[in-house]
């Protein structure tokens, strides 16, 4: 059982969907992310180097929804989970994304992907 660490409810306001306004102005988009990766040597030591920098991993997922168009959810967490788990020392990531709001009747709609290293080798 690995040890886990969770980001919960980052709100980022971003480009994604296929309908003409969804491509012209940014809407909110919520990420969640369980973070999975040993962290035993960073409690052993108290060493933030020996562990997963959540602030970092927050920011930079923050700066690739900014920075991203795509038209569909499947694919920014895809890309998200990428980034997690080439970028950090990261076993396993599963990373939930909603659009708030969207459809019009319910709170969100969104995915939720499980990825490995292996599936970014």
């Amino acid at each position: 059982m690995s040890d886990r660490i969770e980001i919960k409810n980052l709100l980022v306001r971003g480009i994604l969907g296929v309908k003409a306004e969804e491509r012209e102005k940014r809407q909110d988009i919520l990420v969640n992310l369980e973070l999975a990766a040993d962290l035993r040597p960073a409690a052993v030591s108290d060493d933030l180097e020996r562990s997963v920098n959540y602030r970092s991993v927050t920011k930079d997922v923050i700066a690739l929804v900014e920075g991203s168009a795509f038209h569909t959810i499947e694919t920014l967490a895809t890309e998200i989970a990428r980034a997690v788990l080439v970028g950090y020392p990261v076993e396993a990531v599963t990373v939930r994304v909603e659009k708030p709001g969207a459809p019009r009747f319910a709170e969100s709609v969104g995915v939720v992907i499980a990825r490995t290293r292996a599936d970014f080798a």
